[in-house]
Parts: C-alpha cells; structure tokens; sequence
C-alpha cells in the first residue's frame, strides 16, 4: 500500500508530535510544519517546513503536489477574568487558532485537492465552546471561531474534502504546564472529570490519525469530544 502524505502544522511538540509519531511509525509520508524541529529529526518518512503561523504564507513550499491531509494542531491557553482581557489578548487567539488555520488550509488546498482519493482536515476545539467555564471567554471564543470553520468548510468542500474538528479537555501538553505544574494542581484537575484523569497527548492524536484516515470517510462535519466526560457528564456519588 502506498504511503499516504500529509501536513501537521504544530508537529513538534504536545499532540502535534502525537500525530507525527503515529503517522511515522504507520510508515506515511509526513510534512511538519512548525518552528523548530529538534524533536522531529530522525523520524522515519518526515520532512521539516519552517512555519511560524502568526505570519502564514500565501503559498506552503516544499510540500508534495497531492496532500492526503492536514492537522492544524497549534493553540493557546489564555485564562484570565474577562475584564482584564485586552484587544491584544483577543487578536492572538483569534489568530493563532482561527486564522491560522484558516490561511494554511487555503494555501494547501490545491494540494489537497489533487490527492486521487479525497483527503482530510482535522482542526482543534476545546471543551469550554459547548461548556461554560469561566475565564475562557478569550480562548473559548476562538475555538467557537474554528468549529464554524469545521461546519462551514465541510460543507463547501464535500465530497472530495472532509473536514472535521477535536475538541479536547485538559491535556498532559507544554501548553498546559502552567496549569498542571504541581501535584495539587494535576490532581484537582484530574477530579474534574468523570474519568478522574488528565488526557494524554495519545489519547487525542488517536482520533486524529482515524479522522485523517480513510477508515472514517463517511465521518464530517463533526466536533467529536475527547475530554473525560466533561462535556456532557455529571457523576454523583
């Protein structure tokens, strides 16, 4: 079977590099996009593009002609009350995980679209779209940004380009070490969720590589939430 190829922008690093190692070690073709790749050198079949998606390009070089995906997978975690959000607080959200991905799904698109047998984006959510939480008003409303994009995409692009969107709850990640930095505070946030753990990066990248995959191409359209029973789970003892 042919190696497929894909491009996972944000690979270096927390889910991202999840995804690169689960698409390594099924012997596909891997383009990372990201600003460093320390982490990444040495993996079998994957290729480094230096990306910083605060200034996306207009054209992705280096990439093959027919792509089979693309993960966007950058994000931020900015909590704060929301009257001491600023402007600029807003902006960067909006633009590293709405806007972003937007202007790299345009720039490859041509390539997705040259790929023979259909192709797949997967984009990031949060749990905090669907569910209230306080001090997400920032993040929460960037991410709500991406699942309309999710919605919308899928719709223009079927049949040949599904689109879909993950939206996780707190995970093990470096973008989360701030809130994750001590025993008590891994704990607390573990017992939020009914499934009294914090997500690993693993536990993500799965569903990624299956939503790239042809395995799931009757599957778009969708926000599919991997987040321990936050979303939708109340457990009383």
């Amino acid at each position: 079977m042919d190696a497929k190829k894909y491009l996972i922008v944000g690979g270096s690093s927390g889910i991202g590099f999840e995804i690169v190692n689960e698409l390594s070690n099924r012997g596909d073709d891997v383009y990372v996009g990201s600003r460093t790749s320390d982490k990444i050198t040495g993996l079998r079949g994957v290729q480094h593009l230096r990306l910083d998606v605060s200034q996306p390009p207009d054209l992705l070089e280096g990439l093959p002609e027919a792509l089979h995906g693309v993960a966007y997978c950058p994000g931020t975690i900015r909590l704060k009350p929301f009257q001491r959000l600023t402007r600029e607080d807003f902006l960067e959200d909006l633009q590293v995980n709405f806007l972003g991905a937007a202007h790299i799904i345009k720039a490859c698109l041509p390539n997705l679209k040259n790929s023979p047998t259909g192709a797949s984006i997967v984009l990031f959510s949060t749990v905090a779209v669907a569910t209230g939480m306080p001090f997400h008003a920032s993040i929460a409303g960037a991410k709500g940004a991406v699942e309309g994009l999710t919605r919308s995409l899928a719709a223009e692009l079927a049949p040949r380009i599904r689109v879909n969107a993950i939206a996780p709850s707190l995970t093990d990640t470096p973008l989360a070490a701030s809130l994750l930095s001590s025993d008590e505070k891994r704990q607390a946030a573990a017992d939020r969720h009914p499934i009294k753990r914090i997500g690993s990066p693993q536990d993500i990248a799965r569903l990624a590589v299956f939503l790239l995959s042809d395995t799931a191409s009757w599957v778009t359209g969708q926000v599919l939430h991997v987040d321990g029973g936050m979303g939708t789970l109340r457990v009383f003892r």
